[in-house]
């Protein structure tokens, strides 16, 4: 990891997206034990492209329009509907953008400088920008945290952030003060919080695989749900979302699968043939991405609705 941090982020990129893809190639164990979810097993449709982006944020808004970053660039990007155009709105002030999620105000909040995520702990560089989403004007948020690979929003206004390699869970208070050693869980990448907010469940991606929850009351007691140990060790989970009922939905980096996890230890497979996978969002409104639909985007580009 020698001068990681002098390396420019459209390399760091492309060296992911190559670790992943080989890793595929190779035929790396995944989770192919697990059953398919009953009802599930249909194959994924391409809804989208965003050629040349390496997508590491998705998310919709109330219009169905569906936005999405580019690790390589720090662009934020937007499809109005399925089969557009992925169009810039905007850029934050350094690449290897990160999380997304929607401010109280309806702002869309966006985690940049995860360039630096390898020594986050430490140089805490990472920060939020705020973007108007109508005029593409990014104001400053919150600085001073570990990274922001993954962000959640309580009904509150406060922001939850993760650091996928570090182990720093950060939190941004609703009068702005900055925590960036809220929780310690190395390897925390995906957030989502509970409907009651009393929960912030995290993917692990790269140490113990697999998916936590961090009472936000306690977040020194983090419980693990489920561990992908033998073979499924290699799937390096990554965005996750909550469906209706409160289970975790997680994408796999690795593997390709899309899993939901329905208890301690138990997991099924909703789809899968979705190698570097890297986060999920559900649908919204009537038109466009709408509501009750779920869709995975990837560092290929691409966005397919499972």
């Amino acid at each position: 990891m020698r001068g990681i941090r002098f390396v420019r982020s459209t390399r760091i990129a492309a060296a992911g997206a190559v670790f992943v893809a080989a890793a595929v190639a190779l035929g790396s164990p995944t989770a192919a034990a697990a059953p398919v979810c009953p009802g599930a097993g249909q194959a994924p449709v391409l809804v989208g492209r965003a050629p040349g982006a390496v997508i590491e944020g998705a998310i919709v808004d109330g219009l169905g329009r569906l936005y999405l970053t580019d690790l390589s660039s720090g662009r934020v990007l937007r499809m109005d509907h399925p089969g557009a155009t992925a169009v810039p709105i905007a850029t934050v002030p350094a690449a290897m953008s990160g999380g997304l999620a929607w401010a109280p105000d309806g702002g869309l909040l966006v985690g940049y400088g995860d360039a630096r995520v390898v020594v986050g702990d430490l140089a805490r560089s990472a920060g939020i920008v705020k973007v108007d989403v109508t005029s593409g004007a990014v104001h400053p948020f919150a600085v001073g945290l570990s990274a922001a690979n993954g962000l959640a929003v309580a009904r509150d206004g406060t922001v939850y952030a993760t650091n996928d390699f570090a182990s720093l869970v950060g939190r941004v208070l609703p009068n702005g003060v900055v925590q960036p050693d809220w929780a310690v869980l190395p390897s925390a990448n995906g957030a989502a919080l509970s409907a009651d907010d009393r929960y912030l469940y995290v993917s692990r991606t790269f140490t113990n695989p697999g998916v936590s929850r961090i009472p936000t009351a306690n977040p020194g007691a983090p419980e693990s749900l489920v561990t992908f140990g033998g073979g499924d060790v290699f799937a390096a989970p990554d965005g996750l979302v909550l469906d209706a009922h409160g289970r975790p939905i997680v994408p796999t980096d690795i593997s390709g699968q899309i899993l939901r996890v329905d208890g301690p230890n138990q997991f099924c497979v909703l789809a899968s043939g979705l190698p570097v996978s890297s986060v999920l969002t559900y649908g919204a409104g009537t038109s466009g991405f709408s509501a009750g639909r779920l869709f995975r985007a990837g560092f290929d580009g691409s966005v397919y609705e499972i």
